[in-house]
């Protein structure tokens, strides 16, 4: 149960919440440098995370992460993970990084949002989630002390708590019951973790903040885990079909009731716009598909705007794909050139436009840290998104 101090917490800052102006006038001035010490080594805040969902960042050597891209942490997945090859491999290899030889942190999602997006015949109960695989369709069932057993056995340097994601058109009472059980689920990954090896090796376990599109259950969920007791809080179930105007009211309201000296994390957005703006709001941490999946497709950020390399227009094009950009395929590839690849079918086209996407979202938040260390973050972040939007074509 929620304590009476908590409680009082709560109903004395809800008719702040209730006078939130529109996203778009919001300061920016909250943006803030922090350092998360881990046994992987140090990580620099504000950090984007590439993904390697399934212990590789598609078509990127590790090597290259590190030495090309300039990550300084990545994320996994325990439900991929967990599925193929499967933990006792991963924890035979002495865990994740050492599995696939990268040389830094790792942050592990506890696989809630997947079982919920993926997963087939999910039975969900207050124990956890009962499902079959997308794989091979064998019955899976994973709840706050299998999530818990999973990342320890990956040696996470950051694990997260089981929690329960919600679609965005999920009535009231529904995202209500999913606070309520990511809650009580938290408390459990919290007894487990303890009786771990983690803490003692200064391994991390942060709760996930739920409540969709309701201030109040926000708000209830971030402070019922504060009294539970985290590393850090994410903010979860966000970009789930909600509008970016909402995604963003979510963010921005929640994150006045996390603690301001532990780490600040919003899970799975977004787009180089998006981060600067939740950047300004306080956030730390942020990981997404989006760079490596639009590298994929054809799509390179740059700064000053989106461009599509299968577009007619860069056939004789010998510039670089983005001018401003210190990322190896900038220096050493023409446009003209990567938009052959792609039209060649050729895989490496894609290796590049993913190396350098990749390279432009960790880039831009050390240009962020950059700018809130000479105080200058909130114009800078305005000015660069005005160019950026548009500039895109």
């Amino acid at each position: 149960m929620i304590s009476s101090a908590i409680r009082s917490s709560i109903q004395s800052i809800f008719p702040i919440m209730q006078s939130i102006q529109p996203t778009q006038n919001r300061s920016l001035n909250n943006a803030r440098l922090t350092t998360i010490n881990l046994p992987g080594g140090e990580v620099s805040t504000p950090v984007f995370m590439p993904v390697g969902t399934q212990a590789t960042v598609k078509g990127i050597l590790p090597r290259d992460l590190s030495d090309v891209i300039g990550a300084s942490i990545i994320l996994g997945n325990t439900y991929h993970l967990n599925l193929r090859p499967g933990i006792e491999v991963i924890r035979e290899a002495g865990g994740l990084a050492r599995f696939m030889n990268w040389k830094g942190p790792v942050l592990t999602d506890s696989g809630g949002f997947q079982v919920f997006s993926l997963a087939k015949l999910r039975k969900l109960s207050d124990e956890g989630v009962r499902f079959n695989s997308h794989i091979d369709g064998r019955e899976v069932f994973l709840g706050p002390k299998e999530a818990i057993e999973i990342q320890d056995a990956l040696k996470s340097d950051i694990a997260m708590c089981l929690d329960e994601c919600p679609p965005a058109e999920a009535s009231r009472g529904e995202i209500s019951q999913a606070v309520d059980r990511s809650t009580n689920w938290a408390r459990s990954c919290n007894s487990a973790w303890k009786e771990t090896d983690a803490i003692s090796e200064g391994r991390k376990l942060f709760g996930i903040v739920q409540g969709g599109r309701f201030p109040e259950l926000r708000k209830r969920s971030a402070l019922e885990l504060q009294e539970v007791g985290f590393a850090g809080y994410a903010i979860g179930g966000v970009s789930v079909g909600e509008s970016e105007e909402e995604m963003l009211e979510q963010v921005f309201s929640t994150v006045h009731f996390l603690p301001d000296k532990l780490p600040r994390y919003v899970m799975g957005v977004g787009t180089p716009t998006q981060l600067l703006q939740m950047v300004g709001y306080g956030i730390d941490m942020f990981d997404c598909v989006l760079p490596s999946r639009a590298a994929r497709h054809g799509t390179a950020y740059t700064s000053t705007g989106s461009i599509n390399i299968r577009n007619e227009k860069f056939k004789f094009d010998f510039s670089p794909l983005d001018s401003e950009t210190d990322c190896f395929a900038s220096q050493n590839f023409s446009r003209s050139y990567i938009r052959h690849l792609f039209m060649a079918k050729e895989s490496l086209g894609g290796v590049l436009l993913t190396l350098h996407n990749l390279r432009f979202f960790v880039k831009l938040m050390e240009n962020a840290r950059e700018q809130i260390k000479a105080g200058t973050f909130a114009k800078w972040a305005t000015d660069w998104t005005e160019r950026y939007n548009t500039s895109s074509v």
